[in-house]
């Protein structure tokens, strides 16, 4: 029989291994760790805004939403420059935005959803009018969102800013356009990344197909779909997650209707 103080320095040493088998797994993302994105490291940028109090000159935009405020988004939503942008793979992503180092800051942090492009203006400095101009790392605000981190007559304050997991209500939204020949559907409401990668569409008679992107969050797929119930396959441009949404249209679906999935990225 091992002496006692051996036995103790074996179980010891058991105990520890154990403990850094825990760490391990959950810094790979096993239990005790969610999946799908996680906040990134603070950043710094500037921050400007756009319309008046009531937003609605943010309604629409380059990711195609239409009216933000029954679209779910609100008045939390923000215009990137190209560079964060990245041609609509952007759209939906959230970002947390604080003003610093200026005495027109507030103590607030507000979260908010790309949802428009800031467009450069080559004609202005970049320093001064030309915000957006790349390689600008620039968030134009909705005036609403821009009030609650700063004062307004401000114009332009330095922020820190990092991206965020999106926490939405309910299942991926699809609004579909186009006709039986031509479908075109608006990816709305996604939960985790808040972004979008790629999408698949398949009718009750056809296999997966693939969905050409369109613009903004549109997605589109030439082929013969009416008269069948649609599921859709969606991957996150961020963490790659997939989800199915299955029969999320039925047969009788209809151009101008948004459908909601069950599912959605966490």
């Amino acid at each position: 029989m091992a002496p006692f103080h051996h036995r103790w320095t074996l179980t010891i040493f058991l105990i520890v291994v154990a403990i850094i088998s825990l760490v391990d797994r959950t810094k790979a993302g096993g239990y005790g760790t969610p999946s799908g994105f996680q906040a990134t490291p603070w950043k710094l940028a500037h921050a400007t805004f756009y319309g008046d109090e009531t937003a609605s000159a943010t309604m629409g935009g380059a990711c195609g939403y239409g009216n933000l405020i029954s679209s779910g988004y609100g008045t939390d939503t923000v215009a990137l420059s190209s560079v964060l942008y990245n041609k609509g793979c952007a759209c939906g992503q959230c970002y947390q935005i604080k003003c610093v180092q200026s005495s027109s800051c507030y103590s607030t942090t507000v979260t908010v959803t790309a949802t428009n492009l800031c467009p450069p203006n080559p004609s202005q400095d970049s320093n001064n009018g030309g915000w957006c101009n790349p390689p600008r790392t620039h968030f134009d605000m909705a005036k609403p969102a821009f009030m609650k981190i700063a004062q307004w007559k401000a114009g332009i304050v330095p922020v820190s800013y990092r991206r965020v997991p999106c926490v939405k209500k309910g299942g991926v939204k699809l609004s579909f356009q186009g006709n039986g020949y031509w479908l075109l559907v608006y990816v709305m409401n996604v939960g985790g990344s808040g972004d979008i990668a790629s999408v698949f569409v398949k009718g009750t008679k056809t296999n997966w197909l693939p969905m050409s992107h369109n613009w903004g969050a549109s997605y589109q797929a030439f082929a013969t779909l009416s008269g069948q119930a649609l599921s859709f396959k969606i991957t996150s441009y961020t963490s790659h997650e997939t989800i199915i949404a299955n029969n999320v249209a039925p047969s009788n679906w209809q151009v101008g209707m948004t459908y909601q999935a069950n599912n959605n990225f966490k």
